[in-house]
């Protein structure tokens, strides 16, 4: 049986996912071109790497970000002093507020994780008023687009069992379509975002991966011999430049659509 994915060490996070997030997230607001003035809702905030980007790029009236984890939670309150944004612990598919409270709602590198995406999806539009925007983009997990597809690759080869999130299927754009669908949004619009990342040498991306969630207690359960392995293979597929610098793309599928009139 698959072990259940968890993050609780927002600082760990943040260098492992926070900075991926935060390049998708770029690209995602240049292509939802929002206005400014806005009511937010960041779904599984996480540390508050997007929620951060919002802030920043967006002038919102207001953020309530969300997340499972209590560790999550109190890092991504250590990002901000203004009351701006706002973090709670709570399920993406049980939102705590009001209906028509937000006028975007917001799912990042999210759905995947969500046991029952279609219910996060449907609690996204309770939330948003009419004519508001639910979004959302994911890594494409079953096109090899998370950003660490490469060393679960190597890893499991090795015989390491590697968590998989319970909602792979949904981060697919077809999928992603027709989730949006049936939940009766309108507008529905989606793309593709790939972004790069360097790092500045192989020790620094071995280092990042070391304090990746997901990952480390295996990687610090695997015995030397199978470990220097797995650094050699990685070596091989994440080859350095002239200056020793590593850069490689992650891909995500993004979607958006807007909660129709209620009759």
């Amino acid at each position: 049986m698959t072990s259940e994915i968890r993050f609780g060490d927002g600082a760990a996070y943040e260098r492992y996912m926070g900075k991926w997030s935060q390049l998708a997230g770029d690209t995602f607001l240049d292509w939802l071109a929002p206005d400014t003035g806005l009511r937010w809702l960041d779904v599984g905030c996480g540390n508050g790497a997007f929620t951060e980007t919002i802030v920043k790029r967006c002038a919102p009236a207001f953020v309530q970000g969300i997340d499972p984890s209590e560790g999550q939670i109190a890092y991504a309150r250590t990002r901000f002093a203004q009351a701006v944004a706002q973090f709670r612990q709570a399920d993406a598919m049980a939102l705590p507020f009001d209906d028509e409270t937000f006028d975007v709602a917001v799912m990042p590198l999210v759905i995947f994780f969500v046991p029952a995406p279609a219910k996060g999806v449907a609690e996204m539009v309770r939330v948003v008023r009419p004519g508001g925007l639910v979004t959302a983009y994911a890594w494409d997990m079953l096109g090899g687009g998370f950003p660490y597809a490469a060393l679960h690759e190597e890893m499991r080869a090795l015989g390491v069992e590697v968590p998989q999130p319970p909602s792979r299927d949904a981060s697919r754009t077809e999928e992603l379509q027709r989730l949006w669908a049936d939940a009766g949004l309108v507008s529905i619009e989606t793309r593709e975002i790939v972004v790069p990342r360097t790092f500045v040498s192989f020790d620094d991306y071995w280092a990042t991966i070391f304090g990746g969630p997901s990952v480390t207690a295996l990687l610090a359960a695997m015995p030397p011999e199978p470990l220097a392995e797995l650094n050699a293979r990685m070596r091989v597929r994440l080859p350095q430049d002239a200056a020793g610098r590593i850069t490689y793309s992650a891909r995500a599928n993004a979607v958006k659509g807007r909660v129709a009139s209620r009759q």
